[in-house]
């Protein structure tokens, strides 16, 4: 399905649309131009999932065209960008300066943007990746630098005129920051109190979704009771459980992306594995018989087959108007991470096994789900006392026997 078009910068690209069955990413499109400097015919290509996005891309092209952009600059990554130009971006600051804002590049930006083109860098992503950042429980100075680079190197895009506006130019972080840290502080203040408030949660999300979608609330049982984020859920396969001794191997997540959703590593970047208890294996159960036989089938997906995010599953079941009709208007999907924890704290889970389960890299987070409750504190305290009281008794000295002659 050829396309000529001519730009009014002078290059003729000239673009098509190829299917290719059988491929992951069946639609090819492509964009090709005639270089005037190396007088050589280059060419662009990616594969995309439908012909709609891939129409897009090549609309992106032509666009950056118009705007005197080379289809290499306009689809150029953050990271080959910012490391080419990072001399200019930097230029002006102190030596002193420099050491962590080329941590906070080399660390963080490359890792959770380098990846994508210059020209799709949105507020939306970068709002995505501070968050993050503040999650990981990264101080407000490296928080700070982070940011502070990747304004520098987006600033110099705009110079370039790659960009028209500078996106990573981000307000309120510092607000958000000291909101994530009261949460990370009493993170069980966060959670539901018990399994029946959870079950009338989910039933009450599943009976306000459009579809009336059961899956909706499976998701829920299944996040709380394995204290897991709403991305791992979705990144689950069938393969992953194993139904023997029923455990979770989780391996992924699916997170937000520019164009969609995208299934990458888990946060803390190594697999892990999560029990599954007795109250939600019949659900597992007919989960993967409905998925099928195929072990990279998804275990919870939407009514149409699609990925889930906390995003999709907020809007799906109304859960803002839900959770406040129930009570809990504080409640966010990532509490069930922190129901389940807390859950496991106090069932009486080891420390050590829970921060596995968790996940956590640092031993001081998984410490804040083990903060006893006034009724534990009473009984520690009544138990002291029983134990000096048996210390402070009189000993009986033993009784004399009387020997005769």
């Amino acid at each position: 399905m050829p396309d000529k078009s001519v730009v009014p910068v002078g290059v003729r690209l000239s673009t098509d649309v190829e299917y290719r069955p059988n491929r992951p990413a069946p639609y090819r499109a492509r964009v090709r131009w005639f270089d005037p400097v190396s007088k050589r015919r280059l060419s662009l290509s990616e594969g995309k999932d439908s012909e709609e996005e891939a129409q897009e891309w090549i609309q992106a092209i032509i666009e950056a065209a118009e705007a005197g952009l080379t289809p290499s600059l306009a689809t150029m990554s953050l990271a080959d960008y910012g490391n080419t130009n990072m001399a200019l971006a930097l230029r002006g600051l102190e030596l002193k300066t420099l050491d962590p804002y080329l941590s906070g590049w080399r660390v963080r930006v490359v890792p959770a943007l380098g990846h994508l083109p210059v020209r799709m860098i949105t507020n939306g992503v970068v709002d995505r990746t501070v968050q993050n950042c503040i999650a990981d429980e990264h101080s407000r100075s490296t928080v700070k630098n982070t940011i502070a680079v990747l304004v520098r190197v987006m600033e110099q895009a705009v110079r370039d005129g790659i960009i028209k506006v500078n996106p990573a130019r981000v307000t309120g972080w510092q607000k958000l920051y000291k909101q994530a840290e009261d949460e990370l502080l009493n993170p069980r203040a966060l959670a539901l109190p018990n399994w029946e408030t959870l079950a009338r949660l989910s039933q009450a999300l599943v009976a306000a979704s459009h579809d009336k979608y059961r899956g909706w609330g499976d998701v829920v049982l299944f996040a709380a009771s394995t204290a897991a984020r709403i991305g791992e859920v979705s990144g689950c396969r069938v393969g992953d459980i194993d139904t023997t001794q029923w455990i979770w191997t989780v391996r992924r997540q699916t997170t937000p992306a520019p164009g969609g959703l995208t299934d990458k590593g888990t946060k803390g970047k190594r697999a892990r594995k999560v029990p599954i208890i007795e109250e939600i294996r019949p659900l597992v159960a007919q989960h993967i018989l409905a998925a099928g036989p195929d072990p990279d089938a998804r275990l919870f997906t939407g009514p149409r087959g699609g990925r889930i995010s906390t995003a999709v599953l907020r809007d799906a079941t109304h859960w803002d108007d839900v959770v406040t009709a129930l009570g809990y208007e504080h409640l966010r999907r990532h509490d069930l991470r922190h129901t389940g924890l807390t859950w496991f704290a106090d069932a009486g889970v080891q420390i050590h096994v829970l921060r596995r389960i968790a996940g956590h890299g640092s031993l001081t987070t998984t410490q804040r789900y083990l903060h006893p409750d006034v009724h534990k504190i009473t009984a520690a305290g009544t138990a002291l006392t029983t134990h000096l009281t048996a210390l402070r008794a009189p000993r009986t000295p033993p009784s004399r026997i009387a020997i005769t002659r």
